[in-house]
């Protein structure tokens, strides 16, 4: 059943639109148009779909694969270990990545999978974050592209999620 909560809006949908167009022009400004797009599961879907298609509307034509990672399970705090969910299908090696993340928060999720892509002979690994909380780091690691600055809130909406409920919003709340 899903939790009663009282959410506090942070960033807009319209807010959200405008910024994701602006770092889609960012993105291919700076690496160009053909890469290879990898999204973490499950909690950036959203964010990499509509990236995606303002990728697609500053000229990008990216490859797209998914990677599933967890630490967190039902919690509101990382674990702090890592497990491949499901694994990407592409091959990796001398490519451009575009590594797309929910948010930034500890950087183990995401120094884990650079590691790997790195490991397996990708070419370049850019990060790209929806939400970046730069106070709760416990590895060193920093996103190339950024959508928005988090304050130290548990977040929910736009794919955010909290035990798997309230990724549909069109906004992004934090509990109260």
């Amino acid at each position: 059943m899903r939790p009663k909560a009282d959410i506090e809006t942070l960033f807009s949908a319209e807010q959200i639109q405008d910024r994701v167009d602006r770092l889609a022009y960012e993105i291919t400004q700076s690496i160009g148009t053909d890469f290879l797009l990898i999204s973490i599961l499950k909690g950036s879907f959203v964010f990499s779909a509509d990236l995606i298609r303002s990728l697609h509307r500053s000229g990008a034509t990216p490859q797209i694969d998914f990677l599933t990672l967890s630490s967190y399970g039902s919690a509101t705090e990382s674990s702090g270990h890592v497990e491949i969910k499901k694994d990407i299908d592409e091959i990796v090696k001398n490519k451009s990545i575009l590594l797309v993340d929910d948010i930034l928060e500890s950087g183990r999720t995401l120094a884990f999978a650079k590691n790997i892509l790195s490991d397996r002979g990708a070419l370049s690994v850019n990060l790209c974050v929806f939400l970046n909380k730069p106070g709760k780091r416990k590895v060193q690691i920093e996103a190339n592209f950024i959508g928005f600055d988090c304050p130290d809130k548990f977040v929910v909406g736009y794919g955010l999620d909290y035990a798997h409920y309230f990724r549909e919003l069109p906004f992004v709340g934090s509990l109260r």
